[in-house]
Formats: C-alpha cells, structure tokens, sequence
C-alpha cells in the first residue's frame, strides 16, 4: 500500500462532464466553421493573421467573460485582418510547484483545492464565452488527459515551454484535430520544438486514458517561440529577424506540413516586461515585410492582456488584474489589436 498518494474521489469520466454541460447543437455547427477559418490560416489559405490573446490565467469567471466581452466589441473592426482567440488558461504550469495553479485545481483562488468544481468550472467558462459571444477559445494543455473534457470546445491548444519535450503531450498532440502550438523548451532548444512538431504531425499507437488509441497525425502543429533562459536564469529573445529567419531554413530542412509560427510577445520573449508586448509584435510585423520568407511562416502573436496592466497579490482583489504573470492592461491591449491590423 503506497502511503505518499492519497486518493480523494474517482472523478467523472469526460463524456460525463459533457452530458451534464453540453454545448448545444447550433454552436458546434458554427464551431466547424470557426474551426476552418483558424486552419486556412495555418495552411496558407486564408493571409490573416491570429491573436491568441486574454489573461495569463483565467482566475474568475466573471472577470474573464467581462474581457472577452471587450474582445468582442473590437472583433468587427479587424475581422478582415486578424482571426481572434480569446485565452482562457484553465490551469497553469508552476515552475517550483507553488502558487496558483489554475481554475482546474482552484475555482476560487482563495478557497482549497477542488478538482470536480474545478472541472465543472472550466467547462461552463468555456462554454459560456461561446454562448454569449461566439468565441471558441484557446487553452493550455498542461494535462494531457483533461483535454477531453474540452475538446468540443476549444479552437487552438497550446503545450507549454515545460511540456514540449513529453512523450504523452506529443502523441496527444498528433490525436487533436485543431492547431495545436508547441512552445520551444525554457532552455531555448529550436530542435526540441520542431522534434515536437514532428511527433505530433505523425500518426502514433498509445495509451490514453486507459483506452489503446491510434492517432492520425496533427497536420496543423506549429512551432510558438517565447524565448528562453540561459543557464544563469537571465532571459533572452528569439523573435528577431535573424531568429525567424533560422527557424524557417530549421524548419525547410524537416520537411514539414504546413510550416507555422506565432510569436509569443511575453514571458522570455519581453522579459515578463509587459509592457514591451506592443513593441515585440510590430517589429515582427516589420521583418514580415521585409522578407517573404518571413512572412510565409509567421501566422500570428500570442499576447498576455487583461483588464488592469500587471499583476496582483491574490489577496489584492482588483477586477480583471492578473494573479500569476503581469498582462497589459484593456486600453492598451485595444489599441495594440487595432494597430497590428493596420500594419498587416
């Protein structure tokens, strides 16, 4: 008898989860057509760009749909030019395993851990962002096995800097059918990244969540850059043209599908300097017209924004500011959405 694990309850399967919360009938028809849309991008069909942009974690509810509301409101003024998905990160890497770990764990930041809650929790954010504003969002899959309790709902996956490198992320990739992004590691490895990619565009045999499954292949993994950590934990960039530039001849050399990259403008990349975000994502734009190599391979900007600039103490309990990375705040965020538009 193991005496270090304690199991708590055996949770519902995902099918379960989604009986009891269903998406109803006429959004999963507008999610196909969603779903399209945000592939063409991927595959050289559509020239539009995407933003996956929103909070660095979905902390509360009310606050995040207030956001994607906002979100909403902008939607129209650029939809010729960008495609946006809203971030709603339901559960968050820890690099030391202390601190908030997302509303998956904590539906309430303050309150004990909940794992059902939690589950409950993350589907009707989701599903509710889609009923009131008819965007289907982005999330982190940081458990590969929590991610059918959303996979009706979401139209872009990320798998995180620390998660790239893992076997069970890579072959859960390549069984998703939208695009899902692969961070490059912390340590700034570009061979991880892309090995990833290749993993998760090939079809695999594994096991996953006690079923023997076959996966077909994910033809729409991409690469995210986001920086890295040297090994004296300074930060550093790789968003730079001559960065781009590598990463398409790396890229052309594996003889990839649908060679793909959107830039993440925060953690490594700015430093956690928030506020940079606005300048990183226009001088991308500018290596995009001054190379059509370039440009071929960018395909959009992941931004963290919320509804206050920075960061706060849980405890601090301002409306719509972030409690794990800082975020640029609405006003700027709108007038960087609007200005990325203009510069296409």
């Amino acid at each position: 008898m193991q005496k270090n694990i304690k199991f708590v309850r055996k949770l519902p399967i995902p099918m379960d989860i989604k009986e009891q919360y269903p998406l109803k009938p006429e959004y999963a028809a507008k999610k196909a057509i969603c779903d399209k849309e945000i592939a063409d991008v991927f595959t050289g069909k559509d020239d539009r760009l995407v933003l996956v942009i929103g909070p660095c974690s979905a902390d509360r509810e009310d606050a995040v749909l207030t956001y994607i509301h906002k979100l909403a409101e902008v939607r129209e003024k650029v939809k010729d030019k960008l495609i946006i998905i809203p971030r709603i990160y339901t559960n968050k890497p820890r690099t030391t395993g202390e601190g908030y770990k997302g509303m998956v764990h904590q539906p309430n930041p303050e309150a004990s851990e909940d794992m059902l809650e939690g589950l409950i929790a993350i589907r009707r954010l989701h599903t509710k962002a889609i009923e009131e504003t008819e965007f289907f969002c982005a999330d982190e899959m940081l458990y590969p096995e929590n991610y059918r309790y959303l996979s009706d709902l979401l139209a872009y996956v990320a798998v995180g800097a620390r998660s790239t490198e893992n076997q069970q992320h890579r072959l859960t990739a390549s069984g998703i059918d939208i695009p899902v992004g692969m961070k490059n590691p912390t340590g700034g490895d570009i061979s991880v990244m892309l090995n990833s990619i290749t993993a998760a565009q090939h079809s695999h045999t594994f096991l996953y969540r006690g079923w023997e499954c076959v996966s077909a292949g994910n033809p729409l993994a991409h690469a995210i850059l986001r920086g890295y950590v040297d090994k004296f934990g300074g930060s550093h960039p790789n968003y730079h043209y001559e960065d781009l530039i590598s990463l398409y001849n790396d890229y052309s050399a594996r003889g990839l599908q649908n060679m793909a990259v959107v830039v993440d403008s925060n953690h490594a990349n700015s430093g956690k300097k928030y506020a940079e975000q606005p300048r990183i994502c226009k001088e991308v734009l500018h290596a995009c017209r001054h190379s059509a190599e370039v440009k071929s391979i960018v395909k959009g900007f992941m931004i963290e924004s919320y509804l206050e600039d920075g960061s706060q103490k849980v405890c601090d309990h301002v409306y719509g500011k972030s409690i794990t990375d800082p975020c640029l705040g609405w006003e700027k965020t709108e007038r960087l959405i609007l200005d990325i538009a203009d510069l296409i």
